[in-house]
C-alpha cells in the first residue's frame, strides 16, 4: 500500500513522494446518499492515493476488498506511519475501532458526518473514539465538541453535467411525455414522497405533457406507505403520469437527470441532500424543502426555491412558476450548474479531506509539508 504524499527532501526544491495508506469503508449494501458522497470522493482520490475500498462496491471506484483483506493490508503497511481508515457509518466506525484498539493496528480513523441533529448515545460513543471528525456544514459541526474540518460534500461535475439538448435527452429516456419532473430517494415519510405525490396531483392537470417520476424504492417496512401513494395516484386518474420507477442504478441516473425539467426534494428531514446538487450540476432547476443544506445550495440565486416540506400546494405553485417557459427552465438550469461548479465541486471537498489526512500523519497543513519527526 502507498498513499502518495509529497514532501520536501531537504530544501533543494526537489519533492519526493512519501507513501501513505488509505482504506475507505462502505459496508451498506444499498446505494444511499452516504454511498453517493463517498463514491464521488473515492473516484477522484484514486489518482492521489494508493486506495483500497473495503466492503461493498461503489460506482467508478476500485473493486472492493473484504474487511479481512483490509485488516491484512493494514498489517502489511510500513509501521512508522499510520494507515488512514475513512469511515462514514456506525458499523464502519466499530470495525475501525476494533482494528485499531483490539488488533493494535497502526490506524488513524476519520469520520465524516452530515447529520444535523444530535446522534444517539451509541453513535456518540463511537464518534468520540475517532481520531478526526469532518462535518459537512457549520450546523452539523455544532453537534460535536471537536471537529477537524468543515468540508461540504461536492459533486463530480464531469460525471453530472448538462445534456447538449435537454428535450432530446428526455425524449431518449424511455419515459413518455415532453417534460420530466423527478424526485429521488427512498420512498418513506421522512423523505416526503407523499408531499411530492400530492404536489404532482395538483400540478399535472395544468401541464398535459409532463410526467412525474418517483425514483427510488421502498424498504419492506415502507411498502404499505408506497401502496397508499399508488392508490392516491390511481384515485386521481394519474397512474400513467406519476410513475414509480423503482431504484435506478447510479450510472443510469446520471444519464437521466439532465433530461429533467425540474427536480423536487421535499424531505421532512435531511442531513445534506446530494440529489439536489447532482441535479443542479446537470443544469436542472430545483425546489427543495427547508431542511438539510438545500438553502445553502440555492443561496440567493434564481436556480430554484426553498419551500415548507409539508405544503404540497405551495410546492405545486412554485413548480408551475419554474416550468412556465422553456427560457425560464434553461436560464435557471444554467444558474444551477454555474453555482455548483463554483461552490460545490468535489475537488474542494477532497482538498479539505486531504488536509485532515496530512495532519493526522504528522504533516504540516500545506501542500508539500514535511513530515513531522
Amino acid at each position: 500500500m502507498g498513499l502518495k504524499q509529497e514532501r520536501d527532501t531537504g530544501g533543494d526544491g526537489k519533492v519526493e513522494r512519501e507513501p501513505l495508506d488509505l482504506i475507505v469503508t462502505n459496508f451498506n449494501r444499498n446505494f444511499t446518499g452516504v454511498s453517493a458522497t463517498a463514491a464521488a470522493v473515492v473516484a477522484r482520490q484514486i489518482a492521489r492515493y494508493n486506495l483500497h475500498l473495503a466492503g461493498r462496491p461503489l460506482p467508478g471506484c476500485p473493486k472492493p476488498v473484504s474487511l479481512r483483506a483490509a485488516i491484512s493490508l493494514t498489517r502489511q503497511s510500513v509501521r512508522h506511519r499510520p494507515v488512514i481508515w475513512h469511515v462514514r457509518r456506525n458499523s464502519e466506525m466499530l470495525a475501525a475501532i476494533a482494528a485499531r484498539d483490539l488488533l493494535r493496528l497502526p490506524i488513524k480513523t476519520v469520520f465524516t458526518s452530515s447529520a444535523q441533529r444530535l446522534h444517539s448515545a451509541f453513535p456518540r460513543w463511537l464518534i468520540s473514539r475517532m481520531d478526526a471528525i469532518i462535518a459537512t456544514t457549520e450546523r452539523a459541526a455544532s453537534f460535536f465538541s471537536r471537529v477537524s474540518a468543515i468540508a461540504p460534500h461536492g459533486v463530480d461535475t464531469e460525471r453530472f453535467r448538462p445534456a447538449a439538448n435537454r428535450l432530446d435527452c428526455w425524449a431518449h429516456s424511455g419515459f413518455p411525455g415532453t417534460m420530466g419532473i423527478g424526485t429521488v430517494g427512498r420512498i418513506r415519510p421522512e423523505k416526503g414522497t407523499d408531499i411530492f405525490v400530492e404536489a404532482m396531483i395538483r400540478l399535472l392537470p395544468s401541464l398535459p405533457g409532463a410526467r412525474a417520476l418517483v425514483i427510488g424504492r421502498a424498504a419492506s417496512e415502507h411498502r404499505a406507505f408506497e401502496k397508499t401513494l399508488m392508490a392516491r395516484v390511481s384515485a386521481a386518474g394519474l397512474e400513467n403520469r406519476i410513475l414509480f420507477t423503482g431504484e435506478i442504478p447510479p450510472e443510469k441516473l446520471a444519464g437521466l437527470l439532465p433530461g429533467l425539467s425540474l427536480l423536487v426534494a421535499a424531505p421532512r428531514y435531511e442531513g445534506y441532500g446530494m440529489t439536489v446538487l447532482e441535479a443542479m450540476a446537470c443544469g436542472v432547476p430545483v425546489i427543495a424543502s427547508n431542511t438539510g443544506y438545500f438553502a445553502g445550495f440555492i443561496g440567493n440565486s434564481d436556480c430554484g426555491h426553498i419551500a415548507d416540506p409539508n405544503n404540497a400546494e405551495t410546492i405545486a405553485a412554485l413548480a408551475m412558476q419554474m416550468l412556465s417557459s422553456e427560457n425560464r427552465i434553461e436560464a435557471s438550469g444554467k444558474t444551477a450548474r454555474d453555482r455548483v461548479v463554483k461552490h460545490f465541486s468535489v475537488d474542494g471537498e477532497i482538498e479539505a479531506i486531504d488536509r485532515v489526512y496530512r495532519s493526522l500523519c504528522g504533516y504540516e497543513n500545506k501542500p508539500g509539508g514535511t513530515a513531522a519527526r
